[in-house]
């Protein structure tokens, strides 16, 4: 008589309550079959005979039943909580043990065994996988007090304290926040690789039409594996104390043996040698078998060098199938943030994010069409769920402070206070006020200006806006110079006719002043065309400045996800903006022409793999990660077109990543390449790019001029590693200061033919850097601030050849605000 049913409820042997997260194993198998959210569980099999049954909780002793027909029914388990296993002699200091050699260390000797059997995720193992993933993502106000609850911010807001709840400090928390997801993952290993991951379900309290806030939200969040030697938190490597180089880094001592759901496994404790780098301190728990990682706690020191973060906590579990692989199981990641204030017990902000994994089923064949992207996955209705839906879902159920939240959130968007709080947060971010539905009035910030030609400027523009996934945008603007006494303009309209593939098309034209020039790959194509260049603090007068009309349409394409394929067309005439200042006159069939015609075709390829985006509308966030941007360009120029004066051909391409290399920083790579292959005027020349201004400006070059160098062929690599006071923090004194080293390299080489210098009026003036490699190098200071406020950054720049030009610049000093963590 075949059993394929089982049924029954699992208790705490000595309280008699009722267990959940109890993970069920059905025979022999290594993967459970069910991992309980309540006390009563159902396990039906159509393929298995089920003849035995294990029980396995963390902090509990495993147990295992056999089953009959005759008691597979109503079954009673009672679970006891394990006890610590017997050991010899137990150390306990507060202090660590100095020992002679580490190989005297117990401790390094069972790391060892940990390194060689390094284990690699599991998924990678099986031709096919998928499993459920359950993320719970929660902001709460830390340290409150009733002086900060009786601020004049919180009238007729008070109500919101009613829900604040004690946290383990003794001060108030506040829940402010709550995002729930349920996820289902699918991938496959054979023939091909491929996965999937499609978010099914989402509930967040109060911000359910704000994706900025959600994805901001889980974007300060990274996917981390306890094996690799660097671990990525806000992109900046932390140490693992699990890899290969650990002991270079951390102190290890062998604390006890425990039961962890019920395995027995080492418990080490570990912290590191130094306070002020990037490590943490915790303890690891290695099963005394196998050497595998079965669970794991990571904290930040009281010294943590990161911006805005005052501590930063992981819990992490793993289940180990076999000898060579892990499946993560639970991962608890908390960070304290506070804008201003490091110190113990200031108001800051608690950001946790817990994710449950569960539902393993491996080598079972899948549908291709599991893979492929579906319109529905891009519709909001589609993660809606109903409340039944979520106590399902729930692996636990939600605390009262969390259940709170949705309530409190309600409540708020209730109260006209709240609602102009939440207004001032998205202009400030968005950069538009939105005057009335429909309707943004900004960028706020481009509203004034200046330059050489324009002298004082004044710009107005508006937006269509209804919401973050609008699937349609009209922008206009119009600008004021009251030197030239000349009145600018640019208007576009874009239209998207399908979120799943993001086919769109657009059309807009402008009239500007623009500085021409200043980088090389331009932009996506946006259908306003450059805008005017406002300089208020620069060595030298900015006279290169152009007169761009230009009327633009474009269609775009994603085919795959993060891939973009666009087609721009192009016509435009350029002058230079004033010939007293600057002359952009060239030969025509031997005549001498002020203006150039401009008809051409761009084709570009726009890549970025691993990029994630905030919503699904014709204007995306994109969340900062290590994502690459490559994007590869080619440009048709027609004569004759719209009397169009050239026929030409150019090829671009650029590559944009950055790179952790384990403790010693972040390197942020840009190269660029690029060739005309036909004779064309200066306005339609490669400008390697100048920064005569005195703040940041990225992938430009600090000591040149504007049109220094142009070149028909060019490479550019621009290097700059981040070393997050890996040598600051060895100096006495100055390393109280938490200031972060920065170091960067520039070069520049191409060519430029005789007939191009020949075509323009002034072209004996311009070179290529054909003879050596044009380069800058320099140093920068950066986490420059006080508490957690450190968002200023000074940079020191030398020029490293072509000194003998006259009107150049050997040094120079450039500063602004960067931020990030």
């Amino acid at each position: 008589m075949a059993q394929n049913r089982v049924s029954g409820r699992i208790v705490d042997e000595k309280n008699n309550k009722e267990l959940n997260q109890v993970d069920i194993f059905i025979n022999d198998n290594k993967t459970p079959a069910l991992t309980t959210t309540s006390g009563s569980f159902v396990i039906q099999s159509d393929s298995i005979i089920i003849s035995t049954l294990k029980f396995s909780r963390k902090n509990y002793t495993s147990q295992t039943l056999e089953v009959t027909p005759a008691t597979a029914e109503n079954i009673f388990v009672q679970l006891s909580q394990a006890k610590v296993s017997s050991i010899q002699e137990i150390v306990i200091n507060t202090g660590k043990t100095k020992y002679k050699s580490k190989k005297e260390n117990p401790a390094y000797a069972i790391m060892q065994k940990v390194w060689a059997r390094k284990r690699n995720n599991g998924l990678e193992k099986f031709d096919t996988y998928s499993y459920k993933e359950y993320e719970k993502t929660q902001f709460d106000l830390n340290n409150l007090d009733s002086t900060f609850m009786k601020k004049k911010i919180f009238n007729k807001l008070d109500f919101i304290f009613d829900y604040a709840d004690s946290t383990a400090s003794g001060r108030l928390g506040l829940p402010i926040f709550l995002n729930e997801a349920v996820y289902e993952n699918y991938g496959k290993n054979k023939p091909e690789k491929d996965s999937k991951r499609t978010l099914v379900a989402q509930k967040t309290s109060g911000f359910q039409d704000n994706q900025v806030i959600t994805v901001s939200a889980k974007n300060l969040y990274r996917e981390i594996n306890i094996y690799d030697n660097t671990l990525n938190y806000f992109d900046i490597g932390f140490q693992s104390p699990v890899g290969s180089d650990g002991f270079s880094t951390y102190d290890y001592s062998l604390v006890d043996t425990i039961a962890i759901r019920g395995e027995k496994a080492f418990h080490i404790r570990y912290q590191p040698k130094r306070k002020d780098i990037l490590a943490f301190q915790g303890n690891l728990y290695i099963d005394t078998d196998t050497y595998a990682v079965i669970g794991a706690t990571l904290k930040s020191t009281q010294k943590i060098n990161v911006n805005f973060v005052n501590s930063v906590s992981t819990q992490l579990e793993y289940d180990n199938p076999d000898e060579n692989t892990f499946l993560p199981k639970k991962l608890v990641t908390e960070f304290e943030i506070s804008p201003f204030s490091k110190k113990k017990g200031s108001k800051s902000i608690i950001a946790k994010r817990s994710v449950d994994y569960s539902n393993y089923e491996f080598n079972k064949p899948l549908d291709p069409a599991v893979f492929k992207r579906k319109e529905e996955e891009y519709e909001d209705e589609f993660v809606k769920k109903d409340d039944a839906y979520w106590t399902k879902a729930r692996p636990d159920t939600l605390s009262k402070s969390e259940q709170g939240v949705y309530n409190m959130l309600d409540q708020l968007q209730q109260t006209p206070k709240f609602n102009r709080m939440v207004k001032l947060f998205e202009t400030l971010g968005s950069r538009h006020y939105n005057a009335f539905k429909g309707v943004d009035i900004g960028p706020i910030f481009s509203i004034y200006g200046r330059n050489k030609v324009e002298g004082d400027r004044i710009r107005l523009g508006a937006r269509s806006y209804f919401g973050l996934n609008d699937t349609w945008r009209v922008q206009f603007y119009t600008a004021y110079g009251f030197k030239d006494q000349q009145v600018k303009y640019g208007v576009d309209a874009r239209y998207m006719f399908n979120k799943l593939n993001r086919f769109m098309i657009g059309a807009g034209t402008s009239r500007d002043i623009a500085q021409l020039g200043g980088q090389l790959t331009s932009g996506d194509g946006l259908t306003t065309g450059p805008q005017s260049t406002s300089t208020f603090f620069a060595r030298g007068e900015n006279n290169s400045l152009s007169s761009v009309n230009q009327t633009r349409v474009f269609a775009a394409i994603e085919p795959w996800k993060n891939i973009q394929f666009r087609v721009d067309g192009v016509m435009q005439s350029i002058k230079s903006a004033n010939l007293e200042l600057f002359n952009l006159m060239y030969y025509k069939d031997g005549n001498l022409r002020k203006t150039v015609n401009d008809s051409h075709v761009t084709f570009s390829i726009i890549a970025k793999p691993g990029a994630k985006f905030s919503q699904t509308g014709i204007d995306r966030y994109q969340a900062k990660n290590l994502a690459p941007t490559i994007v590869l360009r080619y440009t048709r120029g027609i004569e004759g077109l719209f009397n169009a004066d050239f026929n030409y051909d150019k090829l671009q391409f650029m590559l944009s990543k950055p790179f952790l290399l384990g403790t010693i920083g972040k390197t942020i790579v840009n190269l660029e390449a690029g060739k005309n292959f036909n004779t064309v005027p200066l306005a339609l020349q490669n400008i390697i790019p100048a920064n005569l201004s005195y703040g940041l400006v990225p992938n430009t070059f600090s000591q040149l001029n504007y049109y220094e160098f142009v070149a028909d062929a060019y490479v550019t690599l621009n290097l700059e590693h981040h070393f997050n006071g890996k040598i600051l923090s060895y100096i006495p004194l100055i390393k109280k200061l938490k200031f972060r080293e920065v170091a960067f390299i520039r070069g520049a080489y191409g060519s430029l033919s005789d007939k191009s210098k020949a075509i323009n009026v002034e072209g004996f003036k311009y070179s290529a850097p054909n003879e050596h490699i044009y380069y800058e190098y320099g140093f920068g200071i950066e986490n420059i601030g006080i508490g957690n406020l450190r968002i200023f950054r000074v940079d020191f720049n030398w020029r490293g050849n072509y000194l003998d030009r006259p009107d150049i610049s050997k040094f120079g000093i450039k500063a602004g605000f960067q931020f990030g963590f």
